[in-house]
């Protein structure tokens, strides 16, 4: 990319995003490896209430979901939207009020949660002030991203966008609805809904959260990054429409497959589990649309590392997407039910889909806005190792460690009894936890190691001068 495209997009902003982006993934998970630990080795939250599981867990999902995530999604979605479109971001003011406000909302869930500030909906932890700030920055995103489809100079919408523009119209909604609460101080502040309604609600919005913002808006990112990282045309481009209209109409229905075996009406878990079997199918459509736009080209995986990222992070969209399903059904979820499996399976998804399929589109922004080469590509393989191995260590002990939970708290004797107290499937969790934590670490020294190659690829683009010509040359268009 030469100057004069420099000149023509904004990509500034896309920049400040995407080191940002490694920047939370670092703090996220380090948090993250944190809590784990403490799992397994209690004594490590010193019997401070501000180091305590229930605080920082929270804190962890915000900083990984919406620090990280959310700066990939925009740094991403700002970048695309005007190579694909042909013009200029609509409005540059717009994109850096995006960037500080989204910034300002990450140090205000870094200092509230902690101090126990919180609405206590799962992903939906921050209070109403900060809620409400949300929804404006959110609004700030989503009009400058569908104004600058407006002014495109091709007729064409290019599906990445369409991902993109489902993702920031249904998670506008959600967060609306699920936030309606009644203020009753300056940080406290109650849900709108009550009992069983309430649940239903927080779970059309946190699934949906997982189905359009970890889903519908990583695969925008999925379908711009592969075919460009490998120069290939996307393998069909009528498959990717088929596609983003089945994930728009069918996961809307899948929260109450949360809800199985509680209060809520049965009916509306055997919907929701019904539609999660159906989704396979686009799904798995999806993960076979992106891999296929290798064919022909499964050789650059040997040399091109960034490339391993976005397809890695398809093989685990594929496991993690047929997995979850599998487990709304209720004789399977008779035994996963609030195990560890839960949390094996999102972390296929957050670690294997959403933090790898992100990870591949920094890289590739890196080199593409700082118009250089990574500082070091055996890094990038070597953090590509880290972030597998980390994962998969991740995933294998949630999955042994809940399949042995579910199996031990429903384990009766001859008598009728429960064979095991609770306490004593808590002793066996142990080595499942402590493996957990090790493979958390090995995924966050992934982290710091792409942390490292970031920072000295800024070092270097600024030392080349490439930056500062590209800038110098925008300014004084």
């Amino acid at each position: 990319m030469d100057a004069a495209a420099e000149q023509k997009y904004n990509f500034d902003v896309v920049r400040w995003f995407a080191v940002m982006a490694v920047v939370y993934v670092v703090v996220g998970a380090l948090v993250g490896v944190y809590i784990a630990s403490e799992l397994a080795w209690p004594v490590l939250n010193f019997d401070s209430p501000y180091l305590t599981f229930g605080r920082l867990r929270p804190l962890h999902t915000n900083a990984v979901i919406f620090a990280f995530g959310g700066s990939v999604l925009m740094a991403t979605a700002f970048y695309s939207v005007q190579r694909t479109c042909g013009v200029r971001l609509w409005s540059d003011k717009m994109a850096w009020f995006t960037f500080w406000g989204w910034n300002a909302i990450i140090v205000s869930a870094v200092v509230t949660l902690p101090l126990g500030l919180t609405s206590g909906k799962e992903y939906a932890e921050l209070e109403w002030p900060i809620d409400i700030a949300i929804a404006v920055v959110w609004l700030s995103y989503s009009i400058n991203f569908i104004m600058t489809i407006a002014i495109r100079k091709s007729s064409h919408i290019y599906v990445s966008n369409w991902f993109f523009l489902g993702m920031m119209i249904m998670i506008t909604y959600l967060h609306v609805v699920n936030s309606l609460a009644v203020p009753v101080s300056l940080m406290k502040s109650y849900s709108l809904f009550s009992g069983v309604q309430d649940a239903m609600i927080q779970w059309w919005y946190g699934h949906n959260a997982v189905g359009f913002y970890l889903t519908g808006g990583f695969l925008g990112i999925m379908y711009y990054f592969v075919p460009k990282q490998a120069n290939r045309p996307v393998f069909s481009y009528r498959l990717s429409v088929i596609h983003f209209w089945a994930l728009m109409f069918g996961y809307v229905w899948l929260g109450a497959h949360h809800l199985q075996y509680t209060a809520l009406p049965d009916w509306t878990g055997s919907l929701g589990a019904a539609v999660s079997l159906a989704m396979i199918i686009p799904s798995w459509g999806g993960a076979v649309n992106g891999m296929m736009t290798l064919s022909g080209a499964w050789d650059k995986l040997r040399t091109d590392y960034i490339l391993r990222f976005l397809i890695m992070s398809l093989a685990f969209y594929a496991m993690s997407t047929f997995e979850g399903p599998v487990m709304s059904l209720k004789t399977v979820n008779a035994l996963s039910h609030y195990t560890d499996w839960t949390v094996g399976h999102v972390h296929s998804g957050a670690l294997g889909w959403v933090a790898m399929v992100g990870m591949g589109a920094i890289y590739h922004l890196m080199e593409r806005c700082f118009h250089t080469t990574m500082w070091s590509a055996k890094l990038v393989n070597l953090h590509f190792w880290t972030a597998t191995i980390g994962a998969v260590i991740y995933i294998i002990a949630m999955w042994v460690s809940g399949i042995m939970q579910g199996l031990m708290w429903r384990a009766y004797d001859e008598y009728g009894t429960l064979a095991y107290t609770f306490a004593e499937s808590v002793e066996a969790m142990h080595p499942y936890y402590a493996m957990r934590a090790v493979g958390g670490a090995i995924f966050l020294l992934g982290a710091v190691i792409m942390l490292f190659n970031v920072l000295m690829t800024v070092k270097k683009a600024s030392s080349e001068g490439t930056l500062q010509q590209a800038r110098t040359a925008a300014a004084s268009a």
